[in-house]
C-alpha cells in the first residue's frame, strides 16, 4: 500500500482561482500528503494567491502552455515516489484521492473512472463512449473513461513516458494507452464527479478529434499491427472480391483488384517491420 507522506499532488492550473485554493485546503485535511505543487499555467486571475494563501507550492509557467505541460512540469518538480493529478476545477473529490493512491501496492496506475452519469453533458458522454470503445481495441483491455484527469501513478513510471505527453489536454489518454501497451498494471477505481467551477477549456469537436490522433499516434508507438492489419486485411479483401468479380463477369482480372491487393501486402509489411521496431524500444528497460 502506498503511503500518503510518500505522495506529491499535481494539479494544473489555468484560470481556476474560483476553485484552487478551497481544493488546497480540502486536500490538505484529507491526509498527510509529501507536497501539493499546484501548476499555474500561465493564468491571468488569482490562481496563484489562491494556492499560495491555501498552503500549496506554486510553480508558474510565464505564459499558458497547454494542461499537459503543466503536468509535465509538475512531474519534474516533484519529489515523491508517488504522483497524484488532479483538475483544479473542483470535480474531483479530495476523499477520494487517497482511495486512489492506496491502491498503488498492487498497481502502477489507478485511474478515477467517473460514472456516465456524473460526466458534464450528453455530447460530452457520447464522446467519451465513442473514445473509450476506440482505446478498448485498440489496446486489448476494458477502458471505462479514458479521458479522467483523476489519476494515481508511481513517479518512476510517469517519469519513463513524460517525453511521450502532449502538451495539451491528451495526458490522460496518452499515459493510460503507454501504461497498458508497455505492460503495466492499470486499475479502474469508480469514483462520481462533481460539477466542475467555471467554463470547460475543452472543445468538443477540436480536442475531440485531438484526442483520436492521440491514440492512433499511441498505439501505433506501443501495437501498430493493431492499425495497419485491419487497413491491410480490408484492402486484401475488397481487392479479392472486386478480382473474383471481374473474373467471373469480364473473364480478367482488373488492374484495380491487383493494386488493392498489392497495396494490403505493403501496409501488412509496413506494419510488420513497425511492430519489430516497437518491440526494439523495450530492449533494456528498467
Amino acid at each position: 500500500m502506498a503511503d500518503l507522506a510518500s505522495t506529491s499532488i499535481v494539479i494544473p492550473a489555468y484560470n481556476e482561482a474560483a476553485a484552487v485554493g478551497a481544493l488546497v485546503t480540502s486536500l490538505r485535511a484529507a491526509g498527510p500528503w509529501l507536497e501539493i505543487l499546484v501548476v499555474d499555467d500561465g493564468s491571468i486571475d488569482g490562481t496563484s494567491a489562491q494556492a499560495s494563501s491555501a498552503g500549496a507550492r506554486v510553480i508558474r509557467h510565464p505564459y499558458n502552455k497547454g494542461n499537459g505541460a503543466a503536468v509535465k512540469t509538475g512531474i519534474r518538480h516533484t519529489s515523491g515516489e508517488f504522483i497524484l493529478i488532479m483538475d483544479a476545477d473542483g470535480q474531483h473529490q479530495p476523499a477520494d484521492a487517497a482511495r486512489l493512491v492506496s491502491q498503488l501496492g498492487s498497481y502502477d496506475l489507478v485511474i478515477g473512472a467517473r460514472s456516465g452519469q456524473t460526466q458534464a453533458s450528453l455530447a460530452r458522454r457520447a464522446g467519451n463512449n465513442v473514445l473509450n470503445g476506440i482505446a478498448t481495441y485498440l489496446a486489448e483491455q476494458p477502458i471505462p473513461d479514458l479521458t479522467s484527469g483523476f489519476r494515481a501513478a508511481r513517479r518512476d513510471c510517469l517519469v519513463e513516458f513524460i517525453h511521450l505527453l502532449p502538451n495539451g489536454f491528451s495526458t490522460p489518454t496518452t499515459t493510460t494507452l503507454a501504461f497498458m501497451k508497455a505492460g503495466y498494471s492499470v486499475h479502474f477505481e469508480p469514483i462520481d464527479a462533481a460539477q466542475r467551477t467555471g467554463a470547460s477549456k475543452i472543445r468538443l469537436g477540436p480536442d475531440g478529434v485531438r484526442f483520436m490522433l492521440i491514440l492512433l499516434k499511441v498505439i501505433t508507438i506501443f501495437s501498430p499491427l493493431r492499425i495497419f492489419f485491419p487497413i491491410s486485411a480490408l484492402a486484401f479483401a475488397v481487392g479479392s472480391l472486386y478480382a473474383a468479380w471481374t473474373i467471373l463477369t469480364q473473364s480478367h482480372v482488373t488492374n484495380s483488384s491487383v493494386l488493392l491487393i498489392l497495396f494490403s501486402v505493403v501496409i501488412f509489411l509496413v506494419g510488420l517491420v513497425s511492430e519489430q521496431i516497437s518491440s526494439l524500444r523495450f530492449e533494456g528497460r528498467r
